[in-house]
């Protein structure tokens, strides 16, 4: 193959990553969007195998099949409520992969066309490799520590440590000096000490964010994982792997910002440290005087109502109860009841996680809408039907200052005329902060599982 005719299948390529995006940015055309990712991905590993510097498939074809193989295996057996902690682990495979295109380049230089005629390597070369190595380790660590927040294995609360703020921007400052000291000094022992504190600063500023901001930083780390792979293109000399990169990180750290917007909270805030986890100490929840209701309740409370407003939340994705919520829907819309979904850009663990199960779910696009497009109309509709949400619909964002949710814009579920909110108990959301909705007198509390309450309300409709 020659350069010329790689080029341009290479810029093909990174057209059809464009119209990707383009098509994921909405749902009635995102399947247009990943068939137009499949072919792009398709043209640009095709074009780089063909490449005459590849004479050695032997590694290239274990490579992909155990990868292909594992790939496989995961994309079968992964539930939708995993999904967030997955998007995190292929992240810092990103990362990973990032770290040791680097320090190949760095011990084999001549091989990757960026030798000096003393065998030292080009400055360029060793700025691309200081940027790609450092934004790669952070991105492989703190996938990490998102993935192990995510899956539980370590607690959702911020993990907070005398000076810890002080001591982060020590060590980021130092990575930053090795980073310099490389360019100019091409030194393999600052090479791996910088490596190494990379790693150590990914770790020390994922675990300072609590579990709430875990949207925000799914999407933090996406965006760092399309400018690792940036730099992975710019050692290769890779023209679509740039692109790619730039494409991905660009609209990622576009993403957090929409993202940050919707939280009320500037995107410093939330990587100095942000909330969730552990419930203040007060007035036991089961103490208070709540409704509780059982799934006949709701049956007859919605079935005689104009208009139903579904609110998802995580507690729909742990339960798995998307099928079935579309079900009752469509029993609804039989007795002639307008339903509609309220969906809240950071309802879940990362973002769009509502949107997918909803898709999954085969819910109509024109019955979801999103937090701007509906929220005043909960005050002229009959029932808000909340579903495992909880921190998204807190009224306390808007009375309470010093509440860690504070002025986040949130859906104005207690506004409607009765509240039916489906929990297993009256435990707080992921903030860790009580709902007064659950005590209002609007508000009937059914609790339970949410795949079999809402099984129990589709029998009784039925």
């Amino acid at each position: 193959m020659t350069a010329n005719l790689a080029a341009i299948l290479y810029l093909v390529a990174g057209v059809c990553f464009i119209m990707a995006l383009r098509g994921l940015s909405s749902p009635t055309s995102a399947r247009g969007g990943n068939l137009f990712g499949i072919a792009g991905m398709v043209i640009a590993v095709g074009t780089t195998l063909a490449q005459p510097s590849v004479q050695d498939y032997l590694y290239i074809i274990i490579g992909i099949v155990a990868g292909g193989a594992i790939g496989t295996v995961i994309a079968l057996r992964i539930k939708m409520t995993a999904m967030p902690q997955l998007v995190a682990a292929f992240h810092s495979l990103v990362g990973l992969a990032a770290v040791l295109v680097a320090g190949a380049a760095l011990y084999s230089p001549e091989l990757f066309g960026i030798a000096e005629a003393d065998g030292g390597i080009r400055l360029i070369s060793r700025i691309e490799m200081s940027v790609g190595v450092i934004i790669g380790a952070i991105t492989f660590t703190g996938s990490l520590v998102a993935f192990a927040k995510l899956q539980e294995l370590v607690g959702g609360a911020p993990l907070v440590f005398p000076l810890q703020l002080s001591f982060n921007l020590i060590v980021a400052l130092v990575v930053i000096g090795l980073g310099v000291y490389f360019c100019f000094g091409q030194s393999e022992a600052v090479f791996w000490i910088m490596t190494a504190l990379a790693l150590l600063f990914g770790v020390l500023m994922i675990v300072r964010i609590g579990g709430a901001d875990m949207p925000v930083v799914i999407s933090m780390l996406n965006s760092y994982s399309g400018w690792a792979a940036a730099g992975i293109g710019f050692t290769l000399e890779n023209t679509v792997l740039i692109i790619v990169g730039a494409l991905v990180g660009s609209s990622g750290a576009i993403l957090s910002y929409i993202m940050c917007r919707a939280m009320n909270r500037s995107f410093i805030s939330v990587i100095m440290g942000g909330f969730g986890g552990v419930a203040e100490a007060g007035v036991s929840a089961s103490q208070k005087s709540h409704k509780p209701g059982s799934a006949d309740d709701g049956s007859f409370i919605m079935s005689n109502a104009g208009s139903v407003i579904i609110v998802p939340g995580y507690g729909l994705a742990v339960a798995q109860a998307q099928h079935v919520l579309r079900e009752m829907a469509d029993l609804l819309k039989k007795e002639g009841v307008t339903v509609r979904y309220a969906v809240h850009p950071v309802a879940g663990r990362m973002p769009g996680h509502m949107n997918v199960l909803l898709a999954e779910a085969n819910v109509p696009y024109e019955d979801v809408f999103e937090l701007d497009d509906i929220n005043s109309e909960f005050a002229t509709t009959d029932v808000a039907f909340v579903i495992g949400a909880n921190d998204v619909v807190n009224p306390l964002a808007k009375t309470d200052p010093q509440c860690p949710i504070a002025g986040m814009p949130i859906l104005d579920v207690e506004q409607a005329k009765t509240v039916l909110f489906v929990k297993r108990s009256l435990s707080p959301g992921y903030a860790g902060i009580d709902n007064p909705v659950f005590y209002r007198d609007n508000t009937m509390m059914l609790f339970g599982d949410a795949k079999k309450m809402v099984e129990g309300i589709v029998k009784a409709l039925q």
